[in-house]
């Protein structure tokens, strides 16, 4: 009987543990994200937000086949890899999940086996990684910080057709028939029921930030001709039912058409859109879009100052959200942040509704103050500072949280009028550009003369291809025709804001490039991310104070290049000088570490303070 027992509580021991050790974390719907220092958007430390806080995942027992649920679960097509020991930075708060076992094929990685939620014996030095390939699962669109699968019943895309000559000169395109992406094919919508608030919801996801009435006098006639015409293909068309979408309804302040009522089909009546015809919009374009009379096109700036900025971005439209407040700029903690109020800041900014609402300081940290958290808008704000929001409390937000956005922008074409060639991989080469001539267009090179690394952000940000790393002015040492000496283009300045490098002050009529093309070709290599180095100027005005030194003492900075050039015609050893002396605290709040472009052969030994130099620029400051 005794034995009989011992093997009773043996076997429920053996049940009690099997069950803790190998349970899902339930049913219960979480939010997952990357957060992190320095990464890529598609690669931090794992963050799972659940009873209404976000925390971590424990990196014991963590594997491949985990960090593909959470790049799947992320919208991802597959896991590159995954990183042990806080790679990305420790996180804060709980610990939600350790020894996380997945099979591979889980939706989510609270179907997976583990511990339970937040039974841990992990501190956050053991936080997980992973790293995601940057391609998206089919059908994936990313709402705030909560990625949902669509299913095959929502709008794809959306597009704008000019149909008047006015309107197809135009660029970018302002005016046309609305056609939208359904189930594989483009279709019309019919305007039974349409207004200015479908209008502002189509126009935001083109890029534009404002709306207005078109002119459909012209518009109805046009139709009128053409739905009458049996040789037109308008005339058979508008009998399919699998042309129309039949109503659309919105509210004015959806990020995108998905999110308002959408009828895709007439039902069982005979004749679609009857009396109808299809939608046509007529969107304003923001400043830095919109074509000036006898300028080419607008800088982007405005005419007041902003209270709101982009930060950290390589692309127009895309950045870290700052704001200015009592004279000084800040960011927005994530929490609560979501596509409404992202969206608020892009027409701000003169773009269109919010393509993204950005968490976990994907465009790096910021500096200074967080201004504000828990942001909350109607859709309708003016500014972002109109929006409701909560005061950000020191400990509940950090800049690991800053919030930040990526805008829907006029599509432009200009992608297409310029190209890389030559380089080792897509990131570099020469540049090449299409320009027209008397009517016909021929492509050709750049003169390096004179090209710098404000021209290189200007041509990666046209390619789509982040920043301009590397400007350079000779391009012999790459593949392709060297001997190819059609320039094109010569004598370009740019500020930095422009959209194409077309825009950048340049010789107009001419080509003036005494060096010729070929090996003088300029060129240029780009990166998805930089270093950004920000100085600390409060520290460095409150550390500052006047010095007196005697030259003798001064014979390491003298050798070093740190005094100004009147240096040079004193009296060594006799004499002094007067410093002025301040620490300086330098952050990088880039997503690349800050290293030397110089290989160690050419660091220079300064035998004084008995170090090497490895940086080819200095800081160097203004004093105002």
């Amino acid at each position: 009987m005794k034995g009989a027992v011992q093997g009773l509580l043996l076997g429920i021991v053996l049940i009690l543990c099997s069950a803790r050790s190998g349970q899902a974390v339930g049913r219960k719907k979480i939010r997952i994200r990357l957060a992190g220092e320095k990464r890529t958007r598609y690669e931090g430390r794992v963050e799972v937000f659940y009873d209404g806080q976000w925390g971590t995942v424990c990196d014991d027992d963590f594997n491949i086949q985990a960090a593909a649920v959470v790049c799947r679960e992320l919208g991802y097509e597959e896991a590159r890899t995954w990183a042990h020991s806080a790679k990305y930075g420790q996180g804060k708060g709980p610990i939600w999940l350790d020894n996380v076992n997945c099979r591979g094929d889980e939706v989510s990685i609270s179907r997976c086996e583990s511990n339970g939620w937040g039974v841990n014996d992990c501190k956050h030095s053991e936080d997980v990684s992973v790293v995601c390939s940057a391609k998206p699962l089919p059908g994936f669109a990313d709402v705030g910080s909560l990625s949902i699968l669509q299913g095959g019943n929502k709008v794809e895309k959306v597009r704008i057709r000019p149909l008047l000559a006015s309107a197809r000169r135009r660029n970018p395109v302002t005016e046309g028939v609305v056609e939208v992406k359904y189930q594989g094919k483009w279709k019309q919508i019919c305007d039974a029921g349409w207004n200015l608030n479908d209008s502002r919801v189509v126009c935001g996801m083109l890029g534009f930030p404002g709306e207005h009435k078109a002119n459909m006098k012209i518009y109805r006639k046009q139709w009128d001709l053409k739905v009458k015409n049996p040789k037109t293909r308008l005339y058979w068309a508008i009998k399919k039912k699998n042309f129309w979408i039949h109503k659309v309804s919105c509210k004015g302040n959806e990020a995108h058409l998905n999110r308002c009522q959408v009828q895709v089909s007439a039902g069982k009546k005979q004749l679609p859109c009857e009396n109808g015809m299809h939608v046509v919009i007529s969107c304003v374009a923001g400043p830095a879009f919109a074509q000036a009379n006898g300028n080419r096109f607008k800088k982007a700036f405005q005419d007041k100052q902003a209270l709101v900025r982009l930060k950290g971005g390589a692309q127009t439209g895309e950045g870290r959200v700052e704001v200015l407040k009592n004279a000084q700029w800040g960011t927005i903690c994530d929490d609560g942040w979501n596509l409404q109020a992202a969206s608020v800041v892009c027409r701000e900014l003169g773009f269109g509704n919010a393509k993204e609402a950005l968490t976990g300081a994907l465009f790096g940290q910021g500096v200074g103050p967080i201004h504000m958290s828990r942001v909350t808008c109607t859709g309708f704000e003016a500014s972002i500072t109109d929006c409701s929001f909560q005061e950000a409390i020191d400990g509940n937000c950090n800049h690991e949280e800053d919030a930040a956005v990526r805008c829907h922008i006029p599509q432009m074409g200009f992608r297409d009028k310029i190209r890389l060639n030559g380089g080792r991989n897509a990131y570099e080469g020469r540049v090449e550009i299409e320009v027209e001539v008397n009517g016909t267009t021929s492509w050709g090179a750049v003169c390096g003369q004179k090209w710098g690394l404000t021209e290189a952000m200007v041509v990666c940000r046209q390619l789509g291809l982040g920043f301009g790393n590397h400007a350079l002015q000779e391009t012999w040492y790459w593949q392709g025709d060297h001997s190819m000496s059609n320039i094109v283009l010569s004598g370009t300045s740019c500020s930095g804001t422009e959209l194409s490098i077309l825009q950048c002050t340049h010789h107009r009529g001419y080509v003036d490039c005494p060096q010729g093309g070929g090996r003088f070709a300029a060129g240029v290599i780009c990166a998805e991310s930089l270093p950004d180095l920000v100085l600390d100027g409060n520290e460095a005005q409150q550390s500052a104070y006047l010095e007196d030194r005697y030259l003798n003492q001064l014979y390491c900075a003298y050798e070093e290049g740190c005094l100004s050039k009147s240096a040079d015609a004193m009296n060594w050893p006799f004499g002094h000088r007067r410093l002025l002396r301040f620490s300086s605290r330098i952050s990088n709040i880039g997503r690349s570490d800050f290293r030397p472009r110089a290989g160690r052969e050419s660091w220079i030994w300064h035998s004084c303070h008995g170090h090497y130099h490895s940086m080819e620029v200095c800081t160097s400051y203004d004093l105002l």
